[in-house]
């Protein structure tokens, strides 16, 4: 899986550089077996941002952004991540993420599928694991479901990676709210292309009937 991530990013029309940052030494065997590029960091984090932090901190070579692509996402679209670079094409964008419309029921409910609630500027006010806005009219065609990719700045990559852990990042285990509460602003870009993460073991099968 990881090594088909890997692949994927590397067709995207924008990256310069591809690496697998990791603390476990079977997958850095996996990706030096493919002759991929890997890093090992920190048994010690608390996110892949943290992970990410590190990385650009050992490399040699400097960065603008930074792409945080997740090791259990295997249909990643090379599209989706030039889509989330793009996003930097804005000045003011300190950190990016891609969003799904999604008004199935079952995952609108389902807590391992992360909502959020974006404002007119496509900024996200909020990510949660519940129902989020609370549809109260039954007629609504505003749910969105989070694609776990992001993208940062490297400068804000490096502040928010110094951030101590919040309340609500607690409660709901979404690093993204420790940023949004520390007013750090994330923008969102709407992608259609539908993700299966691994999140379970139910998961795993969906994936396995789509190889």
């Amino acid at each position: 899986m990881i090594e088909r991530v890997y692949l994927q990013a590397l067709k995207s029309q924008r990256l310069n550089h591809v690496v697998v940052a990791t603390d476990d030494e079977r997958i850095k065997k996996h990706v030096e077996s493919f002759k991929g590029n890997v890093v090992m960091t920190s048994p010690d984090h608390q996110s892949g941002t943290d992970r990410c932090a590190e990385v650009i901190n050992k490399e040699k070579e400097k960065w603008d952004i930074i792409i945080n692509i997740q090791g259990d996402e295997p249909f990643i679209d090379p599209e989706q991540i030039d889509l989330l670079i793009s996003c930097f094409d804005d000045d003011d964008t300190e950190i990016a993420t891609l969003i799904r419309k999604n008004n199935n029921k079952e995952d609108i409910t389902n807590p391992n599928i992360v909502k959020v609630v974006k404002n007119i500027n496509n900024k996200a006010l909020y990510f949660s694991r519940a129902e989020i806005p609370f549809d109260k009219s039954k007629d609504g065609d505003y749910y969105f479901s989070h694609i776990g990719i992001y993208g940062y700045r490297a400068d804000v990559l490096e502040k928010i990676a110094d951030l101590k852990q919040t309340r609500l990042e607690l409660a709901e285990s979404l690093e993204q709210l420790r940023w949004l509460e520390n007013g750090y602003s994330i923008k969102t870009a709407v992608s259609e292309h539908e993700n299966i993460s691994i999140d379970s073991p139910d998961d795993l099968e969906k994936v396995k009937s789509r190889i």
